[in-house]
């Protein structure tokens, strides 16, 4: 007889079920070396674990093989022989019923990602690779927000057909045009980070389809992977692992370190590896048994159980180690709890010393989401109890300096608006004095920024507001382009982390459109030209 969820939320919430179940090694996924091949799978409600393997990522199975059960609900199987290189997935009983599933955690996978790979991870690194390390710590932070396809997608980029919107583009050494783009373009502009949009496996785009398709990213499906529509080659799984470390050393080699925004708030679709191995443990419900949906995309994961905690936590761990990552931005970081951030800073700090990776996030929620108990949110109003390595972004100095991101014609400080002085103040002083219900640590807490690619870019919502009965974002407004300035002139002086979406040093236009997480590549791309008809700006 089949469990409710009602019934399975009561279980998985019980000291029983952790006692029994949670599993606290590092050692889940595959591991692949000269020699040895193993595959662990955490699925502890399991009848039968069979794993299949496949010679590449559309063929049948060449070989099935029972997978033992073992303690704490970990599933083993072993093989002396490495098998770098091949594609596996899992079949998975449960209650009766047979499902096929990917391997959460996986480091590789398919084409789309249905199927997981084996991979040696010595096998991928770039030549040099091993010896590559961040450049040293600036004394100020300035971060630069951008996506990968924007980043070269534009013919004026000057970067090779061929790497145009992947991450090949990176690695390009001069663009040979009539000014920089591109790297050159991001190293004489003096940031000290780029922050890059979500680059791990995403569900929204298909990576055999056409370079028509665009996507932010916000909708992962395997989460220790790089996205395969970056990559020059779709269909070998080890070249998007290879080619995103080309990317990372080659930011790193031009002295610009690398921030990953990650999204471990939701999933693509509940039908996710998660939910195939451990039907409802990986997500949260109403009490009437409907997902919650704090996120705003149809599920929220439970942060706060013992096992998310320890994949998330994982995650990130990963990533920082093997792709020599030098920060993380984590989206709607309000459904992530202040336990979990501080654990993660914790074990950051401890493993590469006090601060050397940054952290930040969004301090907030689409919606409401039920918590597990004993546990904060990860919000603006908890910010003291986050550990002071712990960033978050202000949108009270956002607001305040320009206006509402959801009101297009409401103005703020630079453009109109009536009464904002004293919030700019309380901005430039971090919003240390007592000017907000919060109060953070230090400044250091604080991400001081205009826009970013939520919402209208900067140079629109100035349009929009301060030419609201005929705005054209094409014409070279003077009053916008003094507001423009005086923006870039305020945040900057305010207290804190500085941080500014690509383009906005170019006045960046997405034509009025506040939403264009997947317009086509031609709205979204970075218009390099810009760069010199706005070179006053920049």
């Amino acid at each position: 007889m089949k469990s409710s969820i009602a019934e399975r939320m009561a279980f998985y919430a019980s000291d029983k079920f952790d006692a029994a179940f949670r599993y606290d090694g590092r050692d889940l996924g595959v591991s692949c070396r000269p020699g040895k091949t193993v595959f662990k799978v955490w699925s502890p409600l399991a009848e039968r674990v069979e794993l299949r393997l496949y010679r590449d990522g559309d063929s049948k199975a060449c070989l099935k093989k029972e997978m033992l059960a073992g303690a704490r609900g970990v599933w083993t199987q072993e093989f002396q022989e490495s098998l770098h290189g091949m594609y596996y997935d899992y079949l998975v009983r449960i209650e009766g019923e047979d499902v096929e599933t990917a391997d959460p955690y996986a480091t590789g996978c398919s084409c789309n990602g249905g199927r997981s790979m084996a991979v040696d991870l010595g096998l991928t690194n770039p030549a040099g690779f091993e010896a590559d390390k961040a450049p040293a710590p600036a004394q100020e932070r300035i971060i630069y927000e951008l996506h990968i396809k924007d980043f070269s997608y534009d013919e004026e980029s000057g970067v090779p057909k061929a790497y145009r919107g992947r991450y090949k583009a990176f690695t390009v050494k001069g663009t040979n045009g009539r000014y920089p783009t591109c790297m050159e373009y991001l190293k004489s502009l003096g940031v000290t980070h780029v922050h890059l949009l979500p680059f791990f496996d995403y569900g929204s785009v298909d990576e055999a389809g056409d370079e028509a398709q665009f996507n932010w990213g916000y909708d992962p499906v395997n989460y220790n992977v790089p996205e395969g529509s970056y990559a020059t080659d779709v269909k070998d799984g080890v070249v998007r692992i290879r080619e995103c470390k080309e990317m990372i050393q080659a930011l790193h080699e031009n002295g610009i370190r690398v921030i990953m925004d990650v999204v471990y708030n939701h999933t693509h679709s509940e039908d996710s590896w998660f939910q195939r191995l451990v039907p409802g443990y990986y997500y949260r419900y109403e009490e009437d048994g409907s997902l919650s949906n704090g996120s705003a995309c149809g599920n929220d994961i439970a942060v706060g159980r013992a096992m998310v905690d320890n994949y998330i936590a994982d995650s990130i761990l990963y990533w920082a180690r093997e792709y020599h990552l030098d920060g993380f931005r984590f989206d709607l970081m309000g459904l992530l709890t202040v336990e979990l951030m501080n654990r993660i800073r914790r074990e950051l700090d401890e493993e590469f010393g006090a601060g050397e990776k940054l952290l930040y996030g969004e301090p907030w929620s689409a919606d409401d989401s039920p918590m597990e108990d004993g546990t904060r949110a990860a919000q603006k109003q908890n910010v003291g109890f986050l550990d002071e390595g712990i960033a978050m972004f202000n949108d009270d100095t956002r607001d305040a300096i320009k206006g509402s991101v959801f009101y297009g014609e409401e103005p703020g400080f630079v453009n109109g608006g009536k009464e904002t002085e004293e919030a700019v103040l309380h901005a430039v002083t971090g919003w240390r004095d007592g000017g907000a219900d919060y109060l953070p640590k230090s400044c250091n807490q604080i991400v001081n920024y205009v826009s970013a690619h939520d919402n209208f870019t900067l140079w629109d919502k100035l349009v929009l507001s301060m030419h609201r009965k005929r705005p054209n974002f094409d014409l070279r407004y003077r009053d916008v382009l003094a507001a423009n300035k005086l923006s870039a002139f305020i945040y900057f002086t305010c207290q804190g982390n500085i941080f500014l979406q690509a383009g906005e040093e170019f006045a960046r236009t997405k034509h009025g459109e506040d939403n264009s997480y997947c317009s086509a590549p031609e709205l979204n791309m970075l218009k390099w030209n810009r760069t010199v008809e706005y070179e006053e700006l920049v």
